[in-house]
């Protein structure tokens, strides 16, 4: 059947002919419905596969379906999973479908027709708002986005200073303190940073977090000790070492996140440092990886359900035309005291 086309695009005339019905009826098979026979819907999309015809009109979307795009360029992740979980619940529960995208590559869609082009495929698909997850340059999205009035909300931005930006996240800074604090309650001193890109406003008042504890204990921050690198297992390897093998090593280490921490018990571990006897080790998330360490992982809990379930939420109120009581909502984080961190040996 096919090869009679094989030189040109099938057309909806193409799918009848070889079906023996009229367009009318390939049209009602396409579109779902039900006043054609069971039988002939088969056959027409035995047709439409065999020939690979392809609609060159999107079907207009249904005005009782509504649909949100959570988009990404990192891969997966434990923190990733968390957000997706919290946003799929709440659209769940909200009747609204939920579609996952990958941006367009990073150099592309700082071009404005390449993101204006695909803010449009979006809007075509049904969707009524946006919700970007740990984008790396979302600007031109943002822009675009703006430009077409589809609400555009950002989680755990990499930059909150976007002049147009919505965004939900968690108290970094404070969370960070607190987990130094903890540290610093144990007798540790020589307290090292391991944190993540430094574009990144996250990791920033992360790290920032780390000084101000360090400050208010009277303890000297030591360039030697601060480190950065990706949100990756592999920082946390890498850097962990360093610090472990150089002249004047810390007692405890403090990653930017989870992955990252799991990196440094790596290292720890392959240089027979013992966790916690002889290095206290914390990170930041709470994934559920952080339960399965060894030993168990002490982490700062962020709620990442609860920030894609607001994201869900105030994307939903946008998009009904009510605008946000703030520009960027903070979750509160609070401290999970595990295995990883004992008193300092120096103590």
């Amino acid at each position: 059947m096919a090869s009679d086309f094989v030189q040109r695009r099938a057309t909806l005339q193409d799918v009848a002919a070889a079906v023996g019905v009229s367009k009318a009826t390939v049209s009602k098979a396409l579109n779902g419905r039900n006043d054609i026979s069971p039988d002939t819907r088969e056959r027409v999309l035995a047709a439409v596969a065999e020939l690979e015809y392809r609609p060159t009109t999107l079907p207009a979307p249904s005005a009782q379906r509504r649909a949100l795009a959570v988009v990404f360029d990192l891969p997966a992740s434990p923190y990733i999973l968390g957000v997706l979980q919290g946003t799929l619940t709440e659209t769940t529960d909200s009747g609204v479908d939920l579609l996952v995208r990958l941006a367009p590559e990073r150099t592309s869609r700082a071009h404005r027709a390449v993101a204006r082009e695909w803010i449009t495929d979006q809007r075509a698909s049904g969707v009524i708002g946006i919700i970007g997850l740990t984008l790396s340059e979302p600007d031109g999205l943002i822009d675009a986005a703006n430009d077409a009035s589809l609400p555009f909300i950002i989680v755990d931005p990499v930059d909150t200073r976007h002049p147009r930006m919505v965004s939900v996240g968690s108290s970094n800074w404070s969370g960070a303190r607190t987990a130094t604090e903890h540290l610093i309650d144990l007798g540790h001193r020589r307290i090292a940073w391991v944190g993540g890109p430094e574009a990144s406003d996250a990791a920033r008042d992360r790290r920032l977090g780390y000084q101000a504890a360090l400050d208010s204990a009277g303890i000297p921050i030591d360039p030697a000790l601060i480190r950065s690198g990706p949100f990756a297992v592999a920082t946390g390897a890498d850097r962990g070492r360093e610090l472990l093998t150089s002249p004047h090593p810390p007692t405890a280490i403090m990653a930017a996140d989870d992955e990252i921490a799991v990196g440094v018990l790596a290292s720890a571990h392959g240089l027979g440092i013992p966790v916690p006897e002889r290095l206290s080790v914390t990170g930041f998330d709470d994934t559920p990886q952080a339960a399965w360490t060894t030993p168990p992982l002490t982490t700062v809990y962020q709620h990442l359900e609860g920030m894609g379930a607001m994201a869900v939420q105030t994307i939903l109120a946008m998009a009904e035309g009510r605008s946000p009581s703030s520009s960027h909502v903070e979750l509160a984080t609070s401290l999970t005291v595990r295995g990883s961190t004992a008193v300092s040996p120096a103590t």
